[in-house]
């Protein structure tokens, strides 16, 4: 079972000291996520009976940019990023449900987090005030672990970004027996949903 390390301090390090030792690129920019601010992860199941939703604020992680920053076009340096979700503080609003998804489905004593961790693929211009990144890398839930693109928008705020995604997973993908009991149906796609900020990090 893979364990979480907060930030995943270790890796960034390294990135951060393999750019310093390149003459071609400055200090890389590092950004946590805001774990004071109003972050939101939202599972969406759309059946033929009903739409169940799965909600928690408790995301973590961090983005690594290379030091010319977010461009259009593809990235002139290294990136990585790394996000963790707790499954264990999904709510779905009805604790009977929350019990049988969170131990019979998601079976969290074993696997309590998912994860997703890779580089930055290419940034597009939206507008002026935002950006799509589109990041590519190996997401794991269930201890399963699957290669997926996904896209995700990107506006400044502060010091740090307001970051958006939304994309879909297959249950079956994960090897999640997908739920046909009475009070907790759900279908084989699960549509994922983002709301998060991070922020530069600073010395201590």
């Amino acid at each position: 079972m893979r364990c979480p390390v907060l930030f995943e301090a270790v890796t960034v390090a390294m990135v951060v000291v393999a750019l310093h030792g390149d003459a071609n690129y400055v200090i890389a920019q590092e950004f946590h996520v805001d774990l004071d601010a109003d972050n939101t992860v939202l599972f969406i199941s759309h059946t033929a009976i009903e739409v169940v939703e799965g909600r928690t604020k408790q995301i973590d992680g961090y983005v690594v940019f290379d030091g010319e920053g977010l461009a259009p076009g593809k990235p002139s340096g290294p990136t990585g990023f790394y996000l963790e979700v707790d499954l264990a503080s999904l709510d779905t609003g009805l604790g009977l449900r929350n019990r049988h998804m969170r131990n019979r489905y998601l079976e969290v004593e074993e696997f309590r987090y998912a994860f997703f961790e890779g580089t930055i693929q290419e940034v597009e211009e939206v507008s002026d005030e935002l950006l799509r990144v589109w990041g590519i890398g190996a997401m794991e839930i269930h201890g399963v672990s699957r290669n997926l693109r996904i896209p995700c928008d990107l506006s400044a705020r502060g010091d740090g970004y307001q970051v958006e995604c939304s994309f879909e997973v297959l249950l079956s993908d994960f090897d999640i027996s997908i739920p046909r009991i009475m009070f907790l149906k759900l279908a084989n796609e699960i549509q994922l949903e983002l709301d998060f900020s991070v922020r530069l990090a600073h010395d201590p």
